[in-house]
């Protein structure tokens, strides 16, 4: 063989590899609305900048005549590139290869762009869309799975992990993605569970479509196991690439800085007009967050899960900063179980990766009754008690209006390691609300004139942020038009800030 013809084999094979499960596979593919895996990673990276790696690996499987069914890279394709200029490692299922099914091969290549993601400090993205574990191999396809299992916990909280879910994925599929920091799914394409339908309709003879019972709306808005859902692919794909803006390479570095032409001292007017006089009307506190952020840019973390928290990304004066916030405008922005999960795991993930907090209270207390005592909302609720008191980077909470009781020490007050503490003059800071306490305090009391007039005695005293401001408690209180500029100045002042909690293996967090 001549120097060409190697070089035509080298091309053949090349071309070979790319067309994974064939043109048939790849046509009906298209012909469902849904992207190659190789467009997947295409659309994901900058331009010219993919490499990939294993691209000739073929599984050892010799049973139920695998033998003579070998394709090149065996149905997941991986290797690096970059986003925004910046490095990053990818793999994507191949579902036209055994149905994107896991074999011990190709976890080995999965394997070994994590190892090379945590050796260089770079994130991870998986574009998955798998049936699973290989059925044909057993006990080392779901070795294989175990391998990366360990893999994404050693990397968790060290480089940032991202999944997105593209198509139906089962079984040990979905594990991996549930470790990661962040899922994201398709509308009406992407599914995940344990196990499917059929398996359920035999073992407890319930019926449920696929789409109930794992899809993107399910994840996203009852099971909080998703945190974005697109609408399309190429919509997701964009959302995954808009996320690693905000996001930095390591936990050794800081997220990328945006510069801005949004004035960092702009006063805005209607800020003051956002939180209502009646301290018992609802309002939009994404109203504040959007007044106060770069251009008007809030990247929203599990927009359809726990309303009663806003959870998401923004800028401050360029600076990638981290908001959670109560929603007066679902179930008065009260505490629960689901809102303390959510607002807890994305304070833990800002604090592995040097992401500053930024806190807006407005919240009653913990959400009463038996449903939620029983779920365990003091376990849940202390979840968010500890992120933030854990939590080393750069704290600041704003309360806007309402801080009562226990809710108002477990959303970053002053007492659990707040750096800076500002309040509006609308502000009220109690144990529990002007009715509740007074019916304690004064419960002989029976004649409406006089409750009346306690009941104004103790909104003097409490329903406003001078008695915390007092004691130091709060630092600062503001007028709402200020909020952005000041905001951006204590996030300033915090920029060097250098502590580190006692020693120890890890913290016992109540799970």
């Amino acid at each position: 063989m001549n120097l060409q013809d190697k070089f035509n084999d080298f091309e053949r094979r090349n071309k070979e590899a790319e067309l994974g499960g064939g043109i048939a596979r790849i046509e009906k593919r298209k012909n469902q609305g849904l992207l190659t895996a190789r467009e997947r990673i295409e659309l994901l990276l900058d331009a010219g900048t993919f490499v990939e790696m294993d691209k000739f690996v073929v599984h050892k499987t010799t049973d139920f005549g695998m033998e003579d069914q070998k394709i090149p890279g065996d149905g997941f394709i991986t290797g690096y590139g970059k986003i925004d200029g910046r490095l990053v490692y990818v793999f994507s299922q191949d579902f036209t290869v055994f149905g994107g099914s896991l074999s011990r091969t190709n976890a080995n290549k999965v394997i070994k762009v994590m190892d090379l993601a945590m050796k260089m400090g770079a994130p991870i993205i998986g574009l998955n869309d798998s049936g699973g574990a290989r059925i044909q191999e057993g006990v080392e396809s779901l070795a294989g799975y175990a391998d990366i299992f360990y893999r994404n916990v050693m990397s968790s909280g060290v480089i940032p992990q991202i999944s997105a879910i593209l198509g139906p994925c089962a079984g040990g599929a979905v594990y991996s993605p549930a470790i990661t920091d962040f899922i994201l799914m398709t509308k009406n394409t992407s599914y995940m569970f344990v196990t499917g339908p059929d398996v359920i309709k035999t073992v407890t003879h319930e019926e449920v479509t696929k789409d109930e019972l794992g899809g993107a709306m399910t994840h996203n808005s009852k099971s909080g196991v998703a945190h974005l859902m697109a609408d399309n692919e190429e919509q997701a794909i964009m959302m995954l690439r808009e996320l690693m803006s905000f996001l930095p390479s390591n936990n050794m570095e800081d997220a990328p800085f945006k510069p801005t032409t949004d004035p960092t001292d702009r006063i805005d007017e209607k800020m003051d007009k956002i939180v209502p006089e009646d301290p018992n009307k609802p309002y939009d506190i994404k109203d504040i967050i959007s007044n106060i952020v770069d251009d008007e840019i809030f990247f929203e973390i599990q927009p359809y899960y726990a309303q009663n928290i806003v959870i998401g990304f923004g800028r401050m004066g360029g600076q990638s900063v981290g908001f959670v916030a109560n929603q007066p405008n679902f179930l008065a922005g009260v505490l629960d179980i689901n809102s303390s999960i959510k607002a807890a795991r994305f304070v833990r993930f800002c604090d592995a990766f040097n992401i500053p907090l930024i806190v807006l209270e407005d919240v009653p207390g913990f959400l009463p009754g038996t449903t939620q005592e029983f779920g365990g909302i003091i376990k849940h609720g202390a979840k968010l008690l500890y992120a933030f008191a854990e939590a080393t980077v750069p704290k600041i909470t704003l309360i806007t209006r309402k801080a009562y009781g226990g809710a108002y020490d477990v959303m970053n007050s002053k007492h659990i390691g707040a750096d800076y503490n500002f309040a509006y003059p609308t502000a009220e800071i109690a144990v529990m609300g002007v009715e509740g306490a007074v019916k304690i305090l004064y419960r002989n009391v029976s004649a409406p004139e006089e409750l009346k007039k306690i009941q104004d005695d103790y909104k003097q005293k409490f329903a406003n942020p001078y008695k915390a401001a007092e004691v130091g408690y709060i630092d600062e209180i503001i007028y709402p038009r200020e909020s952005r500029k000041k905001l951006i100045e204590a996030l300033r002042m915090t920029r060097t800030k250098n502590i580190k909690n006692p020693n120890k293996k890890h913290g016992n967090i109540p799970l």
